[in-house]
């Protein structure tokens, strides 16, 4: 069974550590070998929420994805990426901190669960259910290409203020990634049909075993979106 599991970083160090790991595999596998929101201070950082994906039977860690609470003293990942480029980032994200705001970051999968769409939707649509959870209005993400179409479905907007028309040279400079804003988590109003009701039906039962469809396959997924931790059995 694949379990997607949310804690906050400084409570379970093990975990980040394991999900530093996979991560950092998964990205030297496709040549990247420096990247803002996969350094190390996360893990002490009282404001970061995570959630892991596990295979239940043997505790591998086999993907992942950070949520950031935003404040002055703890900036965004975002913001390191993209405000050396244009220094209007910070004061844009410092105007969204005070109604409470963050970023989904880090995300990833290993190879074992590549095509299930555990990156590519259940772990963003995992995100954006525990935002509200953590007392967040809105949401920033940086993304890439082939992402922002599926972050549009679930509520996301490219920012135009900031960057080239919202896109920077990120994190490579033969790629581009996109700075997008989800501006109401809780009410979702510009997300798909299918993605309001898959976030609703997690935030009404955060705990549960729900047969996924993707791509004409099913996908069995343990959700367990609460900070209690898991009953052992």
């Amino acid at each position: 069974m694949i379990r997607l599991r949310l804690y906050r970083a400084i409570d379970d160090p093990d975990s980040c550590h394991k999900f530093i790991q996979g991560h950092l595999h998964v990205l030297e596998n496709i040549g990247i070998t420096k990247l803002t929101s996969s350094s190390y201070e996360w893990m002490y950082n009282p404001g970061v929420y995570v959630i892991i994906v596990e295979d239940e039977d043997d505790g591998r860690v086999l993907g992942g994805a950070r949520v950031h609470i935003a404040s002055k003293e703890y900036r965004l990942p975002i913001e390191s990426a993209t405000s050396y480029i244009d220094d209007k980032v910070v004061a844009y994200i410092d105007s969204h901190i005070d109604e409470g705001t963050g970023e989904i970051c880090g995300l990833w999968n290993s190879r074992e669960v590549a095509g299930l769409g555990i990156g590519a939707i259940f772990l963003t649509r995992a995100a954006v259910t525990i935002s509200t959870q953590i007392g967040l209005r809105s949401l920033f993400a940086l993304c890439a290409p082939y992402t922002v179409k599926m972050a549009e479905n679930i509520g996301y907007e490219i920012e135009t203020m900031v960057g080239n028309n919202g896109t920077f040279y990120y994190p490579k400079l033969d790629l581009v990634a996109t700075f997008m804003i989800l501006r109401d988590v809780d009410l979702l109003p510009k997300a798909a049909k299918e993605e309001y009701d898959s976030v609703m039906r997690l935030r009404r039962e955060p705990i549960s075993d729900i047969i996924e469809q993707y791509r004409d396959r099913e996908v069995h997924l343990r959700y367990h979106l609460t900070l209690t931790p898991p009953e052992k059995g």
